[in-house]
């Protein structure tokens, strides 16, 4: 008997059935040995053989073969890739401060990219070379940032209780503001409801524990608080309400008000906590402006540094013509939404597709780029998921020991992701709020939710966020990304509504407003890489919105 035919046997005898594509590379010797202590493991395929010889990997083969199967189904790879990458490990090579190396395991993750549709935002302008006007002709404008919430990581062993901590936190801090709207004035506890015996009109507050579709079509969604479980039927025939419903997601915190029948409400309304109708579009009394940038990217094969170095010559006031260099003047932050290196290990081959093969001279690079930023410039910086710090959500405020440079520039405020600053506050005026979050959680809800799905899923950042807006929350679905469970209150929460909401990730800027916050998504500096290409996805870089903090309009400034 041939050997492959032997192993397809043996595995076969331990109820795992076989892809034959695993043989397409070798099969580690040690693979039955590997498998003994993955008990649930249905399947193998090359993937998983990837995965199965990790070290100290703890999977759930049930939930990967979901995630498998409906991309076999939909014919969408992507959130089975991003869940793969997930488990995927490489080791990187680290030189410490004795020259002495150190081997470290980086567990990796998946870089995000865009669909193929042009931008459909229109105030675009390109670069004309031009003299450099005097900066005596431009007012010089005192910048001040303040950090408003920047979260500290304490390591702890966790226990249920730290995880269910999680939810009660977010559930308590959603409900308080669901309470607060007038539909909802008369919300009765879930059990309460389940003991009235009389059918009537009533209103609850929940966390959404499951979605289920009838054969007719209608939705069946399981609502959960602290005191029980109640299922709200959602039919089909109100068409507004049920798409409403078809948005919704695993673990976000809504309202439902209907009428109770027996173990059941018949819906009528579904509200989110979202932002107040009435909140003021703040505007600074002095003319400055801030630029949003993000997936930086230095380190690989496909960075543009041309194009970078043209935006690093407009800040100076070099190019551009005499309005666009007066605003580079006139710019007073830059905010960062992670990103800043393209990393170690962040997704398959990834080390065939790097100039700069070490963290630490990646960020070197980056802190020599942006250094020649006029010190007068504020610059905020949050990680993202290719930074060297950990994926867990939310991610610290960078770590000294791989980029000590980024530590050394005077002009620069670190962050962790999500975090929140205040820019442009004078004695006068209260400043304007900005949140940072890179986006990780962006693939989840571009696969879960038709909505955005079926209007441009990646090219659509605006109904990204705007969704996180609308749940308060910037990942509401616990799978969405992973979580740092050490904090007393969810650090995911949009507890303080912000000014400005930025995001990175998906490689494609978009800027749009909702109830007076105004979305901005960042682009991107690197090319289209190996990956990108294998998903189909094009990413449109080298663009950054620019705001007139005065009168709050945004421009997306070209530099490719």
């Amino acid at each position: 008997m041939e050997p492959n035919d032997k192993l397809i046997g043996t595995l076969f005898n331990k109820g795992i059935l076989v892809n034959k594509d695993i043989f397409t590379n070798n099969v580690p010797e040690n693979i039955l040995d590997q498998i003994e202590s993955e008990s649930d493991l249905l399947v193998l395929n090359s993937d998983y053989v990837d995965i199965v010889t990790q070290p100290e990997n703890l999977v759930d083969w049930y939930e990967i073969d979901k995630y498998r199967v409906d991309s076999e189904k939909d014919r969408n790879d992507e959130l089975y890739q991003s869940h793969l990458q997930t488990f995927k490990r490489t080791t990187v090579t680290i030189q410490n401060t004795n020259n002495e190396k150190t081997i470290k395991q980086d567990v990796t993750s998946l870089e995000t990219t865009l669909d193929n549709n042009s931008s459909t935002f229109s105030t675009e302008s390109s670069f004309e070379e031009k003299p450099i006007i005097s900066s005596s002709s431009v007012p010089q404008i005192n910048s001040s940032v303040t950090i408003v919430i920047s979260h500290k990581n304490v390591p702890k062993k966790y226990t249920v209780s730290d995880f269910a901590q999680f939810f009660v936190s977010r559930y308590k801090f959603l409900e308080n503001i669901l309470r607060s709207r007038q539909e909802l004035q008369n919300t009765l506890t879930i059990n309460r409801v389940l003991g009235k015996k009389e059918r009537g009109a009533v209103s609850v507050i929940g966390l959404v524990q499951d979605i289920n579709e009838t054969k007719n079509g209608n939705l069946i969604i399981t609502l959960e608080d602290v005191t029980d479980r109640i299922k709200i039927f959602v039919g089909k025939k109100d068409k507004m309400l049920f798409a409403q419903a078809k948005d919704l997601v695993f673990d976000e915190v809504i309202g439902v008000s209907g009428t109770s029948g027996e173990g059941i409400i018949f819906s009528d309304t579904i509200l989110w906590p979202d932002v107040p109708h009435n909140l003021e579009m703040k505007k600074s009394p002095i003319e400055e402006y801030a630029i949003f940038l993000s997936d930086i990217h230095v380190g690989s094969n496909v960075f543009l540094p041309e194009e970078f170095s043209q935006f690093i010559k407009w800040i100076n006031g070099s190019v551009g013509n005499e309005k666009q260099r007066a605003i580079a003047h006139k710019t007073k932050y830059i905010l960062i939404a992670g990103d800043l290196v393209d990393g170690i290990g962040i997704y398959p081959s990834q080390i065939d597709e790097l100039t700069i093969t070490d963290i630490r001279e990646q960020y070197e690079e980056f802190v020599r780029l942006i250094s020649q930023i006029p010190s007068d410039k504020q610059i905020i910086i949050c990680p993202g998921n290719h930074d060297a710090v950990h994926l867990a959500e939310p991610q610290s405020a960078f770590n000294e020991e791989f980029c000590s440079a980024l530590f050394t520039l005077p002009n620069i405020t670190l962050v962790t992701n999500p975090g929140m600053v205040t820019i442009g506050k004078t004695d006068t005026f209260s400043g304007f709020n900005v949140l940072l979050y890179h986006g990780y959680s962006f693939d989840y809800y571009v696969s879960e939710v038709e909505s955005i799905r079926n209007s441009g899923g990646y090219h659509r950042a605006d109904l990204l966020m705007k969704f996180m807006l609308k749940r308060r929350h910037m990942a509401p679905s616990f799978k969405s990304t992973p979580y740092y469970p050490s904090h007393k209150e969810d650090p995911l929460l949009i507890k303080v509504i912000p000014d400005f909401f930025i995001t990175g990730h998906i490689h494609y800027s978009k800027v749009a407003n909702y109830k007076g916050v105004t979305m901005i998504c960042g682009s991107c500096w690197q090319g289209k890489t190996s990956f990108q290409e294998k998903l189909g996805h094009e990413p449109e870089p080298a663009r950054v919105p620019v705001v007139n903090l005065k009168t709050r309009d945004v421009k997306i400034l070209k530099f490719i």
